[in-house]
Parts: structure tokens; sequence; C-alpha cells
């Protein structure tokens, strides 16, 4: 017997877009007619306040812009 595990499609990765200006989304908040709106950080915070009230379901991954990536080593650029 095998068995499948779903992928996990309310994971937004670095593929899904802004559905207002194509950048990179880090909110998605999925509607109760069973649409999903994606937003870059900008946009998620330009309409957070309709969003909550319309949406079933939001998941606000913004706290990854401010992490910092790994720097190269010394003597590299």
């Amino acid at each position: 017997m095998t068995t499948a595990v779903a992928p996990d499609t309310s994971a937004i990765g670095v593929a899904d877009r802004c559905d207002r200006c194509g950048a990179q989304a880090f909110l998605r908040a999925e509607l109760p007619g069973g649409g999903v709106l994606l937003f870059c950080g900008h946009h998620g915070k330009m309409h957070a306040e309709a969003l909550q009230a319309a949406a079933i379901n939001v998941i606000d991954e913004t706290h990854r812009l401010h992490k910092t990536t790994a720097s190269a080593p010394d003597g590299e650029s």
C-alpha cells in the first residue's frame, strides 16, 4: 500500500504573485465562495481591513520580509 500526502495548497510560495501588482505574494485570503486572493506586503496592508471582514481565512507571511539572507563568506561577494 502506498500513501500520498496532498500538497499544502494554503502555503504561499515564491511563484505566487500579488493580484494587484505582480510582486511576490506574502498574504493569502481565502474567500467564502472558494476564491483566493494573493497580495504583496504593501497591498496586503492597504486592504487588510476589508480582507479580514470578507475572507474566511487569511494567511499572513509578511514576517518573511524581515528575514535576513545568509551573507557570503569573507573574501567572497
